[in-house]
C-alpha cells in the first residue's frame, strides 16, 4: 500500500459524503492544536491515519450495528421474552435498513443491490443448512425451513459495506477487468458454492479466475489529503478476513453455530476465510452494476 501526494481541492465539498463534511469542520482546530507540538509531516500523517479509522467506522455502520445486537442479545436475552430472539434480530434489521434509507445513509439502487444480495444470501443458508454446513439452534417463527430470516441481513451487511466504502472513498482502478468476466466469476463462485457438495469442488479454480482478472488492478481511494494506492486482491483479503473475525464473534454469541461447535465453542476454522474471499467477490460484483468500477484520474 502506498500513498500518493494528490491534494484534495476544498471546492469539491458539496460532492463529499456526509463524513466528509463532518470531518471538514472538526479537523481544522484539531490540527491547530497538535501544531503546537507535532511538525506538519506528522499531524499529516496521524490526521490520515485518524480519518481512515473514522471512515471505515462509518462504512460498517449497518454491520457493526448488526453484530452489536447478535452480541448483545446472545448476553442478555431473556428466556421469557414474548419475542424470540431471532424475530427480534429481523425486525431490528429490517427496522435498520428503512432508517438507511430514509436518513439517505444509503442510496435506493444501493439497497436494491443489497435486497438481491440478501436473497440470493438466504438461498444458500436455505441450502446449506440443508446439507449440515451450519445450524441455527434456536427456535423461532420468522423462517424458512431451518433459516431465521435475519441471517440475509449479515449478507447484506457485506453488501452495504462495499457499495458505502467504494462511494466514501471514491475508488478508482486500474485496468478494471471486463464486465462480463466478473460477472461469469460470480456466477461460477455462486454455483460451486452449492455443487461442490456432490460435484468436484473447484475452488482452486476460482482462486485462480479471480487471481487473473485481478491481478494487475490496483485500487486507488482517497483518505484526506492524499490519495493512497494497493492491490485489488490484497483489498479483497483484507475484507474478508473481518468478516472472519465478525463470523468468530457471531458464533461465539451462539447466533449459528458449525459442526464442530456444537460440543462448545471454538474458533472459526481459517479455511472459512477462502469461502468468505469468494463471496465477498460476488458481493463486490453486485455492488458494481450500481457503482461501475471507474478510471483512475477520473473525477478524483
Amino acid at each position: 500500500m502506498r500513498g500518493e501526494a494528490i491534494e484534495c481541492d476544498s471546492d469539491r465539498d458539496a460532492q463529499r459524503s456526509r463524513v466528509d463534511i463532518v470531518l471538514a469542520r472538526v479537523l481544522p482546530p484539531v490540527e491547530a492544536r497538535m501544531a503546537r507540538f507535532l511538525p506538519p509531516w506528522a499531524i499529516h500523517a496521524l490526521t490520515e491515519f485518524l480519518v481512515f479509522g473514522v471512515k471505515q467506522a462509518w462504512v460498517c455502520l449497518f454491520g457493526g450495528l448488526m453484530l452489536a445486537a447478535i452480541l448483545i442479545t446472545g448476553i442478555a436475552w431473556p428466556d421469557a421474552a414474548p419475542l424470540t430472539r431471532y424475530d427480534f434480530l429481523f425486525l431490528y434489521a429490517v427496522s435498520l435498513q428503512a432508517a438507511f434509507l430514509a436518513a439517505r445513509l444509503e442510496r435506493p439502487r444501493e439497497a436494491l443491490v443489497i435486497l438481491i444480495f440478501h436473497l440470493v444470501g438466504t438461498a444458500m443458508e436455505i441450502f446449506k443448512t440443508h446439507v449440515g454446513s451450519w445450524t441455527y439452534p434456536e427456535a423461532n417463527i420468522l423462517r424458512i425451513g431451518g433459516v431465521p430470516l435475519f441471517s440475509g441481513f449479515m449478507y447484506a451487511a457485506v453488501g452495504s459495506y462495499l457499495a458505502r466504502v467504494a462511494r466514501t472513498f471514491e475508488f478508482r482502478f486500474r485496468r478494471y477487468p471486463p464486465r462480463r468476466w466478473t460477472l461469469l466469476l460470480a456466477a461460477l463462485i455462486y454455483m460451486n458454492f452449492f455443487t461442490h457438495h456432490f460435484a468436484p469442488d473447484i475452488r482452486l479454480a476460482l482462486f485462480a479466475f479471480a487471481g487473473l482478472l485481478f491481478l494487475r488492478t490496483p485500487v486507488s481511494y482517497r483518505v484526506w489529503r492524499w490519495r493512497h494506492r494497493m492491490p485489488l486482491l490484497l483489498g479483497f483479503l483484507l475484507v474478508a478476513v473481518f468478516i472472519w473475525i465478525a463470523e468468530n464473534l457471531g458464533t461465539l454469541a451462539g447466533a449459528w453455530m458449525y459442526p464442530d461447535q456444537t460440543g462448545g465453542w471454538r474458533m472459526v476454522s481459517a479455511g472459512k476465510l477462502g469461502s468468505w474471499y469468494l463471496l465477498m467477490l460476488i458481493s463486490w460484483v453486485l455492488v458494481t452494476i450500481v457503482h461501475p468500477p471507474k478510471e483512475e484520474g477520473v473525477g478524483a
